[in-house]
């Protein structure tokens, strides 16, 4: 059976003891009755592993020898998932599912027909929410990266964002049901990286698929079938995984 991974930040060098303390302890000593002389994996959140035993344990805490340390590279093209609000809990499912599925980034957006309007204090909390979502499923995913999520950005942001990215050779996709050309078409495995545009309940309005195309994104059909909002970016990563080298490597033992 696969180690558990942990998310624990630094990491100690071989020889050293890592201390699981805190909520991820609790969780460890506690929810998982992890005990002394069971092995698991501890990440970083950035890429980096460390394999290690139990070797004393408490009702909150677990101390860890560890015994071996490893990189694992990032994933290429790097995808960025601009995602527009979803409305309640589909929030945070959306940010759930493609961080399952491989998002490194999110970006949430603010687009003019989201039913969600995060401001001042909520877009605070709703962020917050969107990043212990992304933990919790990188995790449950045994990634060793932990996707970023970026503060709420507004058309204006996002348009300059899809500059960027464009300027530095990526591809930015949005996911459009009227668009003509297949997300298939698109040069995927020579790209550095991708932004996946995804809009909200009611779509992305005309006038920001005018904005963004003119930014350099190209609008893209994802397959026959009409997916939520917060279902789309985790069936796009799935394509991508497939038509590119993103999938080809095993889950952390």
């Amino acid at each position: 059976m696969a180690a558990t991974v942990f998310f624990l930040t630094p990491l100690p060098d071989v020889g050293g003891i890592a201390i699981l303390d805190g909520p991820e302890g609790r969780h460890a000593a506690t929810v998982r009755r992890i005990g002394v002389g069971e092995r698991l994996v501890l990440a970083d959140g950035h890429g980096e592993l460390a394999d290690g035993e139990v070797v004393a344990a408490a009702k909150d805490r677990l101390d860890i020898q560890v015994t071996a340390r490893r990189t694992i590279a990032a994933a290429s093209p790097w995808v960025t998932v601009i995602q527009a609000l979803p409305k309640a809990e589909r929030s945070e499912l959306a940010v759930e599912l493609a961080t399952e599925a491989g998002a490194d980034a999110f970006v949430p957006w603010q687009a003019s027909r989201c039913v969600a309007r995060w401001d001042g204090p909520k877009a605070v909390k709703g962020v917050a929410k969107w990043r212990n979502a992304a933990i919790a499923a990188a995790k449950q995913a045994r990634r060793a990266w932990i996707p970023e999520v970026a503060d709420v950005h507004r058309m204006a942001d996002v348009a300059g964002l899809v500059r960027g990215q464009v300027a530095a050779g990526g591809l930015v996709a949005i996911l459009h049901g009227s668009a003509t050309t297949q997300l298939t078409e698109l040069p995927l495995r020579e790209a550095p990286s991708l932004t996946l545009i995804v809009g909200p309940e009611g779509g992305v309005s005309d006038d920001e698929v005018a904005a963004l195309t003119e930014a350099g994104a190209v609008a893209v059909l994802l397959g026959p079938q009409v997916l939520r909002t917060s279902t789309a970016a985790a069936v796009a990563l799935g394509a991508v995984g497939a038509l590119t080298d993103r999938w080809s490597a095993a889950p952390p033992e």
